[in-house]
């Protein structure tokens, strides 16, 4: 004789595990005034499953924003030419408040004597950093955990 309740725990389990994933894969737009580094991003990242868009400095990545809708995720330079990282994620966080911020940086130091602190939904990494510290920065801002990256 079979119980109901692990029949139900059963069944339950067979669909949750048999339903196919629907989830799109989060977008991140990266944002550096180096080439090398917006390559660099974009196929570390997109090799992870993610959906990237790059952009050379802020207005360009402002532009971009309009026309690719939801970003789940900002990966930009702190200093760069014609808008610092921290104007363009101030900017972008007015359309979407709760968008993440990673900053990728040589200048650290900068980034704090610009501000005291990060917000909520922000980190830093400091440049140059490997796939491995790229990949597990945008996990852990994204989803709060660590995920393992082929």
């Amino acid at each position: 004789m079979t119980n109901p309740a692990l029949a139900a725990i059963r069944s339950t389990y067979d669909r949750l595990t048999q339903r196919p994933h629907t989830t799109a894969p989060p977008r991140i737009l990266a944002v550096d005034d180096e080439d090398g580094v917006r390559r660099f991003v974009e196929r570390a990242l997109a090799a992870a499953g993610y959906v990237v868009t790059v952009a050379g400095d802020g207005p360009e990545a402002l532009e971009k924003a309009a026309g690719i809708g939801q970003i789940d995720l900002l990966l930009v330079d702190v200093n760069m030419p014609q808008m610092l990282g921290h104007e363009l994620a101030r900017r972008l966080r007015q359309a979407t408040p709760s968008l993440k911020v990673l900053y990728l940086t040589g200048y650290a130091d900068k980034l704090f004597t610009e501000r005291v602190t990060l917000w909520a939904d922000e980190a830093y990494l400091e440049k140059p950093c490997s796939i491995k510290a790229l990949h597990e920065a945008v996990s852990l801002l994204l989803i709060g955990h660590l995920v393992a990256q082929p």
